[in-house]
């Protein structure tokens, strides 16, 4: 995923990071102040300052479980599950639990305050009730201080309050997801299905041209997932399949860059396929568009540009902000005979929080040579703003 996502975006974390530069945190609370007028994009500049911090210059080595935990060195980082789950009788429903770590200024500095720090934590927290076609989206802002929130490792803890990621031992696994707001809440248990991939270069995700705009960027693509999950104070007993996206870097969108749109796809098969689609600000797809497809097997291939084709199929508008999103598509991957269409598994999964941008549970149908297929995932579309709903384009 992107900063985003995407992410976000990666993904979604580029841009939540401009955003978050505009943050101001009134002490003990958890709530920001910022123009909610603005997208999770139109809050990005190319020329954010990244003086003092690490960049993504090169492919790294990867060492886990240490990966798992926090790269205090680079600017932004993000931990990012979102699933699906299924109960006993047959309800479904979509989860994402998402922790970001913000970089104020590089080089964390000795000071006798415990609540001095140079690291902001922000968490998103969404679930999707697809029977009662209900989303509940929540956020929380902290300091990396004070206990309020942070990440350490080993063995692998991540929190803002009581939202957790917590591992069960060294190894990192299983790990286990809590999180609650009101009546609504997952307490959820992940084991490893699928081992790590790493996406693009053995891991380093270029997002443009600009030397060191990429992060490092892995994937856990099949997480067994099951627990309990409440919606409107009524539990539910889950099973599903989760998607981790790890990202860290210190870079933001170039200046023809306007958003993404990103995939993370689970077929019944055992396929797995990640797709991040880069939009220049011309409507047109970013030559850095890039993707992963894992087989059955784990055997995982890289994709540019050049190895997929999207189309947008259809388009919803948002009744609350008056975005419209492109939420029907169709994905082709010619080069593997690979035909899928994504559909919302319901429309309004809009997260309108300090930023903005539509993230949920999508079904998946299409066929490969003779071979119907079918799954599940998530997508994410980012950058759309009531002025410019038309660029979604074709890629």
């Amino acid at each position: 995923m992107m900063a985003k996502r995407l992410l976000l975006f990666s993904a979604l974390g580029l841009v939540l990071l401009a955003a978050v530069w505009m943050v101001i945190l009134v002490p003990g609370t958890d709530r920001p102040l910022l123009d909610k007028s603005r997208s999770v994009v139109s809050a990005l500049g190319s020329s954010a300052d990244t003086t003092g911090y690490e960049r993504a210059l090169e492919p790294r080595r990867f060492e886990f479980p240490a990966d798992h935990g926090a790269h205090p060195g680079y600017r932004n980082e993000w931990w990012y599950f979102t699933g699906n789950l299924t109960a006993p009788d047959g309800r479904s429903f979509g989860y994402q639990l998402t922790f970001f770590r913000i970089g104020l200024a590089p080089n964390d500095t000795e000071s006798p305050s415990r609540w001095r720090t140079r690291q902001l934590y922000m968490a998103h927290f969404a679930l999707s009730d697809i029977r009662s076609s209900q989303f509940l989206a929540y956020e929380r802002f902290g300091r990396g201080a004070a206990g309020i929130a942070g990440a350490t490792n080993p063995p692998l803890k991540v929190w803002l309050d009581h939202w957790s990621l917590v591992s069960g031992d060294k190894s990192g696994f299983p790990m286990r997801l809590s999180a609650a707001q009101g009546g609504n809440a997952i307490d959820l248990t992940l084991t490893q299905e699928k081992p790590v991939v790493l996406n693009g270069d053995r891991g380093l995700s270029r997002k443009s041209a600009e030397p060191g705009n990429a992060s490092y960027y892995y994937s856990m693509p099949r997480l067994h997932t099951q627990g309990r999950l409440t919606i409107n104070g009524t539990p539910f007993e889950v099973t599903g399949n989760s998607w981790l996206d790890r990202e860290w870097s210190t870079s933001a969108l170039a200046e023809d860059q306007e958003g993404w749109d990103w995939f993370a796809l689970q077929l019944e098969d055992g396929t797995d396929l990640m797709i991040y689609r880069l939009r220049r600000k011309d409507g047109s797809m970013d030559p850095m568009s890039a993707g992963t497809l894992i087989d059955a097997d784990s055997q995982a291939t890289p994709l540019s540009r050049d190895d997929m084709d999207l189309r947008v199929l259809e388009y919803w508008t948002s009744d609350r902000t008056g975005i419209r999103y492109p939420l029907r598509w169709e994905l082709r991957l010619p080069r593997q005979g690979l035909e899928l269409e994504v559909e919302p598994a319901m429309l309004n999964q809009e997260l309108d929080l300090t930023v903005r941008y539509w993230e949920g549970a999508v079904r998946v149908q299409g066929r490969q040579g003779n071979r119907v297929l079918r799954g599940t995932g998530y997508m994410e579309l980012a950058g759309y703003e009531v002025s410019n709903p038309d660029r979604a384009g074709e890629g």
